[in-house]
């Protein structure tokens, strides 16, 4: 592992260079491997044999999860999504189509239940989760992320690491413009599972 201060300074210029390459994207392109993408997720089998599913909404330079969530609800599949709070995020279960349209916007431009929303289960204390569709900024073929910064999910997977149902399958979805030959380290960052890409 390099020294610490070094990993960051070598991520930082890393995530400026993936967000150039994201700015660069049409939405169509965007669109094109999004649908790619959702299509090999639906039809991955630890996918197809999980029941409780972690799923970041997406935004805008992300792939999109639209029809990922669409899919979960219609499978009968339990989905949960984050909450960001502070330096701390929760997975909060979601229970509908119409339960997702009502959620409130965030400064970021993304939906997320309230606050002060005490009603909805937690991931950690429902009988944890199957697999987490992880999201990133930066991703090389053999599972190294490049996270946005704040650490959120290599901290909520430490927490899952301690449950008795054990740490979840995880698997990213990326844009071929944001995959990587190598992403700096530390040993703070976890790796994922699986990432799934368009290569053309």
């Amino acid at each position: 592992m390099a020294a610490l201060g070094a990993v960051h300074a070598a991520k930082k210029v890393l995530r400026k260079e993936i967000k150039a390459r994201l700015a660069a994207m049409t939405e169509e392109e965007k669109y094109r491997q999004s649908e790619i993408l959702t299509q090999r997720l639906i039809s991955n089998p630890k996918y197809q044999a999980s029941k409780q599913v972690s799923l970041y909404l997406s935004f805008s330079n992300e792939v999109s999860t639209e029809g990922i969530l669409r899919h979960i609800f219609q499978s009968g599949k339990r989905v949960f999504i984050p909450r960001y709070v502070g330096d701390k995020m929760d997975m909060l279960r979601l229970f509908s189509q119409e339960d997702y349209d009502s959620l409130p916007l965030t400064k970021w431009n993304i939906k997320q239940p309230p606050d002060d929303d005490n009603t909805r289960d937690d991931a950690l204390f429902a009988g944890g989760l199957d697999l987490i569709i992880m999201p990133g900024l930066g991703f090389t073929p053999e599972g190294h992320r490049l996270g946005r910064g704040k650490g959120y999910y290599d901290s909520y997977l430490k927490k899952c690491a301690m449950l008795p149902s054990g740490q979840p399958y995880t698997i990213a979805l990326a844009f071929r413009e944001q995959m990587c030959d190598h992403i700096p380290v530390s040993e703070h960052d976890m790796t994922v599972d699986e990432v799934l890409f368009v290569e053309k």
